[in-house]
Formats: C-alpha cells, structure tokens, sequence
C-alpha cells in the first residue's frame, strides 16, 4: 500500500523539474502501468495509469506548493481489482478525512 493522495494529470502535462536521474520504475501484472518511485527515499511519484492510459497518477506530496492535507475529503479506492479487470469504474471503499486542528 502506498498512501498516497494522487491526482491525474495528462502525460504531456507533467515536467519533472530535478531528480529524474533518481526515479526507479516498477511494473507488476500487466505491465502496462509503470509507476516511479524515488531511488533514494522509495516515495512514489507518478505513475502512468492503465486505466486512462493519456494520464498520470502523481503524488500530491511530489508537487511543489501542495499537501494531503490540502484536501478536506479524499476517496480511498478498494484496489484489488483493476476497472479494466471489471469492466469500468474504481471501487470506493470509503473516505479520509482532515479537520484541520488549529487554534489549539
């Protein structure tokens, strides 16, 4: 499980601005999907989606400016099986949620 918070960006659209002498890619199952991650601190980073193929899936935390916790609700997808395996759609389990604890 990785934990991330991703957002989708299409392929043309991510530039990777330092590191990417350092980024190690794994591919698993089909092999379509190729996800990176950090050769140094094994975060991942990105990865190119079998299930939109014209996209990325990029860790939020990989993004300058940004944070998990810049999303009051994110959904949780069950990820055991693929939408392609099934027939279209993600599976969502449930969802996370962050109330920001500040003036304590």
């Amino acid at each position: 499980m990785r934990g991330a918070v991703a957002v989708s960006t299409n392929l043309e659209d991510l530039h990777i601005v330092e590191g990417a002498d350092k980024l190690t890619l794994y591919q698993f199952n089909t092999g379509q999907a190729k996800h990176y991650f950090c050769s140094v601190c094994g975060i991942y980073t990105f990865h190119s989606r079998r299930s939109v193929p014209t996209q990325y899936g990029v860790n939020v935390s990989c993004i300058e400016g940004m944070s998990p916790f810049d999303f009051d609700e994110v959904p949780v997808l069950e990820g055991r099986s693929h939408p392609k395996d099934r027939g279209g759609g993600s599976l969502t389990a449930g969802w996370v949620s962050y109330r920001s604890n500040t003036g304590s």
